[in-house]
């Protein structure tokens, strides 16, 4: 079984991975989700109300009052996270270009040319009266070619993540072209650094701004424009994504790769981060995704990859062998906030036959569980990004907006996962129990 996941899934996963444009976007997912975060926090205040109504009244002569003035801090965030995206994968994509390909780019003029692009690519474009203009359509919210939601531009929220990938790819690209073939302007070295370096950016700024404009131009004869052009295929696989065999399939290729040593859950979960957060804003705007914010750790992870907080109380518990019981004691702790490598590498769960069944199913248990109440409208849509490391119950019931179901689902997939692990665990014990005595009779 470990040959065949190694040759069909950790081979051509690992070199996805190193993939320059992956690598960055995964660097934009792990930057950004603290602000995220800090976003959610102000959103709690909002939905408290409605998961406690005993405190609506203190909120109706408080905190409604300076609603606005909270919701900014969301809005400054969630509501704008595909800029921080396009930024950090902007930056970080020039930093690896500049390193590894020795390329003279700065990545800070990398940052700035992808704003720009962002800027000129965004807008809504049309032909009025035998004149390209900026769109208008006060039903649609659409001022001046700006489609303006309650939290600002709407293109910059979680739905212009996918542009801001694109955006940022080939910014960096027509950048990086420019000056691997000499297109720049140089200066004397006696110039400073600070305006040599800008003028080496200004013909790639001028080439980026075009081709911006060009593409604009190009979408608006067909009808469209690149935001509504690139919503389509990315919108195909979120569906994907939140239907119960994507979830499944997820959560399959995360734990096939941690059983052959890879870390499963930075290498898939990272890329799929834009979809998570783009459908946290859909939900919480009403909407029912599943895959969103931190669904993983809240329903899933529970007690790390493989949900093994479960197996960690039966090492503490019942385990007879004594390296089951030594381990159990080092990871309980950690397991409580979902961080579990000690047990993965040291019990070890990698390339272990005895324990890569229930590894690979325990967690689609949970995640099952956790499809089928929020499809069923059971527990409410996750709504807040919380901090990854929140423990079991308490991760799911802020996620859901405070809901005390959703806190007991994630507990009902922690017991199923227990469950699963529990026959595997006795056969291990037992073996290593036997070891154990055989190695104490032969001393």
């Amino acid at each position: 079984m470990f040959d065949l996941l190694e040759k069909y899934i950790m081979g051509p996963m690992t070199k996805l991975s190193q993939f320059r444009m992956i690598r960055a976007i995964t660097f934009a997912g792990m930057t950004s989700i603290s602000f995220t975060i800090v976003g959610s926090m102000f959103l709690i205040l909002n939905v408290l109300p409605q998961a406690f109504p005993v405190l609506a009244g203190i909120w109706s002569v408080s905190f409604d009052k300076i609603t606005n003035v909270y919701m900014l801090a969301n809005s400054a965030t969630i509501g704008c996270i595909a800029v921080y995206f396009l930024i950090a994968t902007a930056f970080e994509y020039a930093r690896i270009l500049s390193e590894e390909d020795e390329i003279d780019i700065k990545p800070i003029n990398a940052v700035l040319m992808a704003v720009m692009a962002l800027f000129i690519c965004i807008p809504q474009i049309g032909i009025v009266d035998g004149v390209i203009s900026l769109l208008n359509d006060a039903e649609s919210n659409l001022f001046s070619g700006w489609t303006v939601s309650s939290s600002g531009p709407a293109r910059f929220g979680a739905t212009g993540i996918f542009c801001a990938f694109i955006i940022a790819w080939f910014s960096v690209r027509i950048y990086a072209l420019c000056v691997e073939k000499n297109i720049v302007i140089k200066l004397p070295d006696v110039v400073p650094d600070g305006v040599a370096r800008s003028f080496t950016a200004l013909i790639p700024g001028f080439l980026v701004a075009i081709v911006c404009m060009l593409i604009q131009v190009v979408f608006m004869m067909f009808g469209t424009d690149f935001y509504s052009f690139i919503s389509i295929p990315f919108g195909f696989v979120v569906n994907i994504v939140d239907t119960l065999p994507g979830i499944l399939f997820i959560y399959f290729l995360i734990h096939a790769l941690w059983l052959v040593g890879i870390h499963g859950a930075t290498i898939v979960t990272s890329p799929l981060t834009a979809i998570a957060l783009s459908n946290l804003v859909v939900n919480a705007d009403g909407g029912s995704a599943i895959y969103a914010g931190e669904f993983n750790n809240a329903f899933v992870f529970i007690g790390g990859s493989g949900a093994t907080l479960g197996l960690t109380i039966l090492m503490v518990t019942i385990a007879k062998s004594e390296q089951l019981k030594a381990i159990g004691k080092a990871e309980i702790v950690p397991a409580l906030f979902n961080i579990n490598e000690p047990l993965i590498f040291g019990l070890p769960i990698v390339y272990n036959p005895w324990l890569a069944v229930p590894f690979m199913l325990a967690p689609m248990a949970p995640a099952a569980i956790a499809y089928l109440a929020i499809s069923m409208h059971f527990i409410p849509s996750v709504i807040v990004q919380v901090p990854w490391p929140t423990p079991v119950g308490l991760g799911a019931f802020i996620s859901c907006g405070g809901s005390f179901t959703a806190a007991l689902v994630a507990i009902l997939g922690a017991v199923v996962a227990t469950l699963i692990y529990f026959p595997f665990f006795k056969k291990y014990d037992k073996k290593l129990c036997e070891e154990e005595a055989a190695k104490l009779a032969a001393e």
